[in-house]
């Protein structure tokens, strides 16, 4: 009896709760929209630095052109094609501005909002990129074959062939010429360098040319195009948005007039025995007014539908897809679930193009009118070669890009020119040696070749933490499998701190460089860093499913909290289902206050209500009863404010728009709760 009269007293005081939680449930959340309004106002911050971007590049006048403006960018590529005398040298000088075009491009793409975003325009931002990607290539190949003409006058004294290196911060190339034809110099190395070739008898004796073209950028993989469901979603946001400003323009114009006839009529009323210039005066003022409030309430109608407009982009960061994107063959590399790492190895045989002869003081030479040919290895016939094994494969080492993380031995692919894909086919005998950051293996026939490593290696995620370091600036820390990783964030930037692998201090060229959000996180994955899941990503990793509503409705509120509050991982997040996420929370002001308060609060949220638990995390079972003495809330914000200082709640609310935004930005790319 005692046991039933608990639960029943239990289960009014539940019903209570509840009941008053309802009951203020409007008010909390229009105070949650108040606060929200941050999200917007970021949002116009950054169309007015993509505005002024394009005015600094316009009184800037360097000479580059503005790659989003079409006929700009089509007279930069018409005029370089012109230009067919350059050597290699002045090809990778020139390749500076072209990859600066092409990445302006990529994070137009990237940044602008899918909203913001016509499919004209990306048609023509994806064709510019696609154009200056061939071009550059193509100029690459014509200046080696300018270098391959003077082969015989750059020629090395002990050897008889020519081999030159030229370095920079994109691109090295290596070029060898054979021109000896020593059926004995078989193995072909660059001086200096790591890199080798053992090439068959059949190359060793033919007038051919080997080089090597290491991109440390990957412009052989496609282009991903938008995908269906996100260009239907930015046509209907935008359009939606369109229309509702240009109603709401058409009311305000209309209440405008209304009220106008409305004061003007009461003006002449009371105002009768005034003269005519007070009179003309007094409705001047009262018109200006009017105007001033319509001006109010469209920019209230523009900030509401432009809240919801990045409420939907941002849901699209967590969005899973309901299948693979497509089917790949047999030995074909899926790229959702493999990424390309250290650029691409281009490995050509040219055949040598006749060579200058000096005549009379003048240097005489044939151009070939076809251009540069590629010597074909092995060939498509094969009958008129008597050994069997005439054309075995061939070894080729290569030296791996210093600042890629590889946490296991990377796979090799080679490009399928005709099939538009990587394929790891075609190849044998791969040799990693971590320690020399060399790669060796045997290649069938010459091509493009890459370096790939799994694009989930470290997901899911063992645990997380996010702490406040100052005002408007907090650490982000993400520990997998192989790593730990530390990211710092302030207002609309973000650094990477430390990097740790095998608990061991990593450096990195990215350490202490300040980014935006989308270009640090690009960074980070061509650096084999990659902790940002995709929306084919749950196919390939066991995620803790969370409902995308109630998952982004919490990252938005932790954003909000996180300048006074430290937030992570918790065990039971895993237990609560699908529709509920839990956190551990603790206030946090100093640095000190960190090592001396070790005790971290529990916090459940479904989306639309938030409680404290009343289990921690060294519990032995998972149990949703609710912490003694505590209320249900709404919001989070709401549920915090019950128990957190004054200094708390005012260093939350001066927290800056841009910050919020910033790592609302960066937990909705790790998507931390669903990926732990």
């Amino acid at each position: 009896m005692e046991r039933l009269e608990r639960q029943r007293v239990e289960r009014e005081k539940w019903h209570q709760l509840e009941a008053k939680d309802l009951e203020r449930r409007n008010e909390e959340l229009e105070e949650l929209y108040l606060l929200e309004e941050c999200f917007p106002e970021a949002e116009k911050l950054k169309q007015d630095t993509r505005l002024l971007s394009q005015w600094n590049h316009y009184i800037q006048c360097d000479g580059s052109p503005d790659p989003s403006v079409s006929p700009e960018i089509n007279t930069f590529i018409s005029l370089w094609k012109e230009e067919t005398n350059e050597t290699l040298e002045e090809v990778i000088a020139k390749s500076k501005l072209v990859l600066n075009l092409i990445e302006k491009l990529r994070l137009l793409l990237l940044q602008t909002p899918s909203y913001d975003l016509e499919d004209k325009a990306i048609i023509q931002y994806q064709g510019s990129i696609l154009e200056l990607q061939e071009l550059l290539h193509l100029k690459f190949n014509v200046a080696t074959e300018r270098l391959l003409r003077q082969a015989s006058t750059l020629a090395d004294l002990d050897s008889g062939n020519m081999e030159k290196v030229i370095q920079d911060e994109n691109v090295t190339v290596y070029v060898w010429a054979n021109l000896k034809k020593n059926p004995r110099y078989r193995s072909v190395r660059f001086s200096e360098t790591q890199i080798r070739f053992e090439i068959p008898r059949i190359l060793a004796t033919s007038g051919i040319a080997i080089r090597l073209l290491h991109t440390h950028y990957d412009h052989a993989t496609p282009l991903r195009p938008v995908s269906a469901s996100l260009q239907g979603h930015t046509a209907t946001v935008t359009h939606f948005v369109k229309d509702e400003v240009q109603k709401g323009e058409a009311e305000i114009s209309k209440e405008l007039q209304e009220e106008y006839k409305q004061q003007e009529c009461e003006s002449v009323s009371v105002y009768e025995e005034e003269t005519k210039v007070e009179e003309q005066g007094d409705t001047e003022v009262q018109m200006s007014f009017v105007q001033e409030e319509s001006e109010a309430t469209k920019c209230e109608l523009e900030m509401k539908l432009l809240s919801e407009a990045v409420f939907a982009a941002q849901l699209l960061l967590i969005e899973n897809a309901n299948e693979k994107p497509c089917f790949c063959e047999d030995n074909e590399v899926d790229l959702c679930q493999f990424t390309t790492l250290g650029g691409v190895y281009h490995l050509d045989i040219f055949e040598l193009p006749p060579q200058c002869k000096p005549m009379k003081g003048w240097m005489i030479v044939e151009i070939l009118k076809e251009g540069l040919q590629k010597y074909i290895y092995p060939p498509e016939s094969t009958e008129d070669f008597e050994t069997e094994n005439a054309f075995p494969p061939i070894e080729v080492t290569l030296e791996v890009q210093e600042n890629v993380i590889f946490f296991e031995d990377p796979m090799v692919a080679r490009w399928d020119a005709e099939g538009k894909h990587w394929q790891t086919d075609g190849i044998s005998n791969v040799l990693y040696q971590s320690e020399e950051r060399l790669i060796t293996f045997s290649l069938e026939t010459f091509g493009p070749v890459t370096l790939i490593q799994d694009t989930h290696i470290n997901m899911p995620f063992q645990s997380w933490e996010l702490r406040p370091l100052d005002v408007n600036k907090v650490l982000l820390t993400v520990t997998t499998v192989f790593t730990e990783i530390q990211i710092q964030i302030k207002e609309n930037l973000c650094m990477l701190a430390s990097v740790k692998v095998d608990n061991k201090k990593h450096s990195s060229t990215l350490e202490g460089r300040w980014m935006t959000p989308i270009s640090f996180i690009l960074a980070l994955k061509e650096t084999g860093l990659n902790i940002f899941p995709t929306g084919h990503s749950h196919f390939y990793v066991v995620i803790n499913r969370k409902e995308p509503l109630v998952e982004i409705k919490a990252y938005r509120q932790l954003a909000l909290l996180t300048s006074a509050f430290a937030f992570g991982w918790s065990k039971w997040n895993v237990e609560c289902g699908s529709k509920k996420v839990i956190v551990k929370l603790r206030e946090h002001l100093t640095e000190e206050e960190l090592v001396q308060d070790p005790n971290w609060t529990l916090l459940m949220f479904s989306g639309d209500r938030a409680q404290r638990l009343k289990i921690n995390e060294n519990s032995e079972t998972f149990s949703e009863a609710l912490k003694e003495e505590t209320e249900f809330h709404s919001t989070l914000y709401h549920l915090v404010k019950d128990f957190a200082s004054k200094e708390a709640m005012e260093k939350i609310r001066s927290s800056k728009c841009q910050f919020i935004d910033s790592v609302c930005y960066m937990l909705l790319s790790t998507r931390l709760l669903s990926y732990s």
